[in-house]
């Protein structure tokens, strides 16, 4: 149905926001593209029928999506390889676009999730955006708890600050909308 727009889902798992913001930046800014777009937290989705193509994105800790990412792509494989589908994580911090080595920060911090879906998913793309960190937010998950109670808390060596460059999330959320339209089923 050429006249019908395609419905795209940004689906995420965010640990203390930042990517969150991030998914519903890039369904914002999708829908602005003419497609309508919804961002959801993973644990929210429970079918894809109503999408025609799929952005899922987790934060990234240690070089892995959260578990619930990766069990949301395990568990919709099928439905996924059947759509179009965009990867993206958050998480790497600071100001730095190269480590000490020369070599670019968002490659060396991808996740191990996109080169495992990559293929099982037929993924067109896949991005890896600088994250955010609070240092005075209150510490989420059994290993942070842990971590701010150990002597010199390591956590609060952490770069704290916003680090998510919106022009590029939005560039490449518009590249996925250039995309959709140029191969509208």
């Amino acid at each position: 149905m050429k006249g019908t727009p395609m419905n795209v889902l940004v689906a995420y798992a965010s640990k203390h926001g930042a990517t969150a913001e991030i998914a519903e930046r890039i369904a914002s800014t999708l829908t602005a593209e003419g497609l309508p777009a919804t961002a959801r937290p993973v644990g929210e989705v429970d079918d894809l029928t109503p999408y025609d193509a799929v952005v899922l994105g987790s934060a990234a800790y240690a070089f892995h999506w959260m578990r619930e990412a990766t069990a949301f792509a395990k568990h919709h494989e099928a439905e996924l390889a059947q759509r179009p589908v965009w990867l993206f994580s958050s998480g790497p911090l600071g100001d730095d676009k190269v480590d000490k080595e020369g070599r670019d920060v968002l490659e060396t911090t991808e996740p191990k999730e996109f080169e495992k879906f990559a293929d099982l998913l037929r993924v067109k793309g896949e991005h890896v955006f600088f994250g955010a960190w609070d240092p005075s937010a209150p510490p989420v998950g059994l290993m942070e708890k842990a971590m701010s109670h150990m002597p010199g808390n390591p956590l609060s060596a952490m770069p704290s600050g916003d680090f998510r460059d919106w022009d590029d999330i939005e560039a490449w959320a518009r590249g996925i909308a250039e995309e959709l339209r140029a191969h509208r089923p």
